[in-house]
């Protein structure tokens, strides 16, 4: 399919602006109580999933020569997510806490719908922002990510994930046959370790001590500490307790698309501790339009992967190059979570993506029970 420019007028970009429309919805129902504090969770995951199959997939690409200056209604939803996500935050923090009609279970219910903004859009802007080369738009980033007590995931991310994806070195790439259940717990604690020795490793490099003031680490944690302070000064500790709450929520929602986004499909290795080069195939993409909206193309990883710094409305299909889901990502998540189905769909998925690029392997098992050791 021949490339189009990407069209540079608002309506044009406004589509991915979809997630804007969860936040009066999340005030809405803060206010309403009850039944309503549902709408969030079942609005992204849902509502959504009923999207793609109504509006079918988008295969089309744009131009990935289209300038910078063409991209500005792309890139503004994701430089005014950040006041916005702060502003809701705390703002249901200072809000529940003082509201009579919110008893504890709404309130945690509340803030799960905080949590799955601050997780399935504020990680995801987060994502697109920190590979970016303006400043200001990897400050964003970490301000977001420390908004969810997450911060180590840039450090994880950008040293570790893309050099090491569909390898054992990858804490991130689930192993055919992991549920997600097991899958949690382990990147939870190799993500963290990875990323400071990957920290520690760079500024080794430069001849310097993993304490130098140039480690992010320092900034990771005065952000996320000024975060909990804020909580804590606006809701006391049921307000800190709510701002974990929606942490441990969004950081569940970033390890749910982790896990679909390269399960089962790992590198070929070469011998000596070297693994080919990361190809298409080694991404699962879901065309999906709507999902693709809320997402801000996420699913289209195979090309993340190739050019990580390419702007989000510029990223392409991969067709026939990468490996394809049968759902997007808000279905196939929602599978994640019930193992049996999981495995029933993606086992022989996997089996034949094996079959078709690496047919001479025949034993699996070091790709499938790989411990997943940290890089060094």
């Amino acid at each position: 399919m021949s490339d189009t420019a990407a069209p540079s007028s608002l309506p044009a970009a406004l589509p991915f602006w979809a997630s804007l429309l969860l936040v009066p919805l999340l005030a809405a129902t803060a206010i309403h109580g009850g039944w309503s504090l549902a709408l969030v969770p079942a609005a992204t995951w849902w509502l959504f999933a009923g999207l793609d199959l109504a509006l079918g997939q988008y295969r089309d690409n744009a131009d990935p020569e289209t300038p910078e200056a063409a991209l500005r209604w792309y890139r503004l939803v994701t430089l005014i997510w950040a006041p916005i996500q702060y502003a809701v935050i705390f703002g249901a923090i200072a809000y529940a806490t003082r509201a009579p009609h919110l008893g504890t279970a709404e309130q945690l219910g509340l803030f799960f719908g905080v949590g799955v903004l601050s997780g399935t859009i504020g990680i995801n802007y987060a994502h697109e922002l920190m590979h970016q080369r303006p400043r200001l738009e990897r400050w964003l980033a970490d301000l977001l990510l420390a908004s969810v007590l997450y911060s180590h995931f840039r450090s994880e991310h950008l040293l570790v994930h893309h050099r090491y994806v569909g390898t054992p070195r990858d804490p991130v790439t689930a192993r055919m046959g992991e549920a997600f259940w097991s899958f949690l717990p382990r990147v939870l604690v190799q993500c963290a370790r990875s990323a400071w020795r990957a920290e520690k490793a760079k500024l080794a490099r430069a001849g310097r001590p993993a304490w130098h003031r140039s480690n992010p680490f320092w900034r990771y944690a005065a952000l996320q500490a000024a975060c909990l302070l804020a909580a804590l000064a606006l809701g006391g500790l049921p307000g800190l307790g709510l701002f974990l709450f929606q942490a441990v929520v969004a950081i569940w929602q970033l390890e749910l698309v982790n896990y679909v986004e390269h399960y089962g499909l790992t590198r070929r290795h070469l011998g000596d501790g070297k693994y080919e080069h990361v190809l298409p195939r080694h991404s699962w993409n879901a065309t999906e339009r709507a999902s693709n909206w809320l997402l801000i193309n996420l699913q289209r990883h195979s090309d993340h992967h190739y050019k990580p710094d390419r702007r989000f409305p510029l990223l392409q299909t991969r067709a026939g190059e990468a490996a394809e889901l049968p759902a997007g990502y808000p279905v196939m998540t929602m599978l994640a979570v019930v193992p049996p189905l999981w495995h029933r769909v993606m086992r022989p998925r996997v089996k034949a993506w094996r079959r078709q690029h690496y047919p001479d392997i025949t034993d699996w098992t070091p790709y499938d029970t790989a411990t997943n050791p940290a890089p060094r």
